[in-house]
């Protein structure tokens, strides 16, 4: 590393800001503040090299708008600069000292003549370093000038630094009066300005400060750590807002296309009918911490937070902290990584939104959405869905939303036939939304002793997400889980790079029963229809143990019915229900008994 004054200086001030710009390099926005240090110091040093007007013009030219704050700071350096000019000599303005090991710029390097014994010593230098500044008491214990004497000697051998100065510059900070117009206020600066007179300060050079200089360098390379440190020059720190507050204002990325071979985060919501092994699931990634709002933690050992409503009691006033509140205070404190989790986990999601509901009743003073059906129905899903958001952008490696599964809506297929969907527990357009901001949407289906995670997809089944895997089932297990997520991930990159992908297939996981399928021969003229059930038909969604409620129909027939069509038939639509469509036809020679078991019976 080559080490400079200003870096190791600003480590020792606060080893975070250190890192954030000179090992993170964080680009920040440039000031708009009139007197920034900075900004002003460069044109001090502008004016002595040069003269005051380029000194304001450059000042002007570092700023958007122009205000009258900017225009008083002009007439500050209006009147400082010629008397600072006048106290130094000529000489090499900006002398660089540039070696493999330091790196810094002499303000003024000014030819010096000196005597000894009545012989003029050839080859001395006087060197001075501006400041715009009035804490000359702090400079005075700078190593700066130090190091300047001893790596520009170094550098220059025959040649030497006499003595070295610090011209200091002063500078006032007053503010108008409420009783002063702006025409009475910048009278009272320029008699401020006129009492203003910079000085030269002397320093003489202390070997020890250069040795102390390459102490610092080391403990420096060797950090490891770096913590902040608060005090009342966070005011003056560039980061102070994206340090103190998490605000990230930092400028664009670099265009460089990212590297997605590696899983780096992985967001996933799944959900199924309780005692399914949801929890349980979630318990096997590592270093996990549960958000849990249903108290169902008795057989998992992950740590856990309970969201749930606080009640303390002072005296005889009872007080009550809701759900929703703690819930964003857990968020707040997960961003400050403070921690050392790996996987956060909330445990049910539709619970959480309960609890946003009733925060936004209390703060809107209403006991129902339709109370304010304006306003109140968006207000909550907004409430709910930004603060997911911060939830999913946190920096952890597992992010896992739990729901339960909804089987009590029925929906209508094209043929008639009254299907029953199977969902999360969760309104449907803030279903969607949730849906958007994970990888993956996967269902916990339990089958006896067999437990699967499903990730098929249809008109029945909510489900779907940005993997492409080689099955949609897998057995309930971490290792399983992982191994679609890098297969999913490889054909990720194979997309991109134009190569076959493979495709999802819907066969089921080894070991798990299904139920057979019966493929019927396409219906013709003067064919013998035979009618079979509902669940014979291939199109229909696959069903087990956790769907035995949706509609079975079964018929029994003694012989094969004929039916001669004067036209020439439509195809069947999936899922029609053929048994509606015998009752329209003629009459047989044999009867034909049915029997149909509906939902509920």
């Amino acid at each position: 590393m080559q080490a400079s004054h200003s870096r190791i200086e600003l480590y020792e001030r606060c080893s975070f800001r250190y890192r954030l710009r000179y090992i993170d390099d964080l680009l920040t926005l440039p000031p708009d503040n009139a007197d920034h240090p900075l900004i002003i110091g460069q044109a001090v040093h502008t004016g002595i090299e040069r003269d005051v007007k380029t000194a304001i013009q450059e000042y002007y030219m570092s700023y958007p708008v122009i205000t009258d704050r900017h225009i008083e700071e002009a007439m500050k350096l209006e009147k400082v600069i010629p008397k600072a000019k006048a106290l130094i000599p000529e000489g090499e303005y900006e002398v660089k000292i540039d070696n493999e090991h330091f790196v810094g710029y002499i303000d003024l390097l000014a030819p010096a003549t000196a005597f000894e014994r009545g012989v003029e010593i050839p080859n001395q230098y006087d060197l001075y370093d501006f400041k715009y500044s009035n804490n000359v008491s702090n400079y005075k214990k700078s190593k700066q000038l130090h190091l300047y004497k001893y790596f520009w000697e170094k550098a220059n051998p025959g040649k030497f630094i006499r003595n070295m100065y610090f011209l200091f510059v002063p500078k006032t900070s007053i503010r108008q009066k409420k009783t002063e117009d702006l025409h009475q206020f910048r009278k009272r600066i320029e008699s401020e300005l006129d009492k203003l007179e910079p000085n030269l300060v002397q320093i003489e050079y202390d070997p020890s400060q250069v040795i102390e200089f390459m102490l610092d360098v080391k403990n420096v390379l060797e950090a490891s750590e770096f913590p902040k440190n608060e005090s009342f020059l966070c005011n003056y720190c560039e980061y102070q807002d994206y340090c103190l507050k998490g605000w990230d204002y930092m400028l664009l990325p670099k265009n460089e296309r990212r590297n997605i071979e590696k899983i780096e985060k992985k967001v996933v919501w799944m959900y199924g009918s309780p005692f399914s092994g949801k929890t349980w699931f979630a318990n096997q990634f590592p270093d996990p911490l549960m958000l849990n709002t249903d108290g169902n933690i008795k057989f998992v050992d992950a740590p856990f937070i309970p969201i749930k409503d606080q009640v303390s009691v002072e005296g005889r006033m009872t007080k009550r902290k809701l759900a929703w509140v703690i819930f964003k205070e857990v968020i707040e404190e997960l961003e400050k990584k403070q921690n050392d989790f790996k996987t956060i986990i909330v445990d049910l999601l539709e619970d959480t939104y309960e609890h946003c509901r009733l925060y936004m009743y209390d703060q809107m003073g209403i006991t129902h959405e339709s109370d304010d059906s304006f306003r109140a129905w968006d207000k909550v899903r907004t409430e709910f869905l930004s603060t997911l958001k911060k939830l999913m952008a946190l920096d952890y490696e597992n992010i896992i939303l739990i729901s339960h599964e909804d089987t009590s809506k029925d929906i209508t297929k094209k043929g008639g036939d009254k299907i029953t969907a199977i969902k999360p527990n969760l309104q449907e357009k803030t279903a969607n939304k949730v849906a958007g901001m994970v990888d993956i949407v996967a269902r916990v289906i339990s089958d006896g002793e067999i437990r699967t995670l499903s990730f098929k997809t249809n008109e029945v089944i909510f489900g779907g997400g940005r993997l492409t895997a080689s099955t949609n089932e897998i057995q309930l297990e971490y290792a399983a889980f992982l191994e679609v997520y890098e297969e999913a991930n490889k054909n990720a990159v194979a997309k991109l790079k134009g190569e076959e992908v493979t495709k999802p297939s819907d066969k089921a996981t080894e070991g798990r029963r299904t139920r057979g399928k019966v493929n019927a021969a396409p219906e013709s003229e003067e064919t013998p229809v035979t009618e079979k059930s509902a669940s014979d038909d291939a199109s229909e969604p696959e069903v087990d143990a956790e769907s035995e409620k949706h509609d079975v129909e079964e018929e029994k027939q003694e012989e094969p019915k004929t039916r001669t069509r004067s036209r020439k038939p439509k195809e069947k639509e999936e899922g029609s229900d053929e048994s509606e469509q015998a009752e329209q036809t003629e009459q047989t020679e044999a009867p034909k008994t049915r029997t149909r078991r509906k939902r509920g019976e």
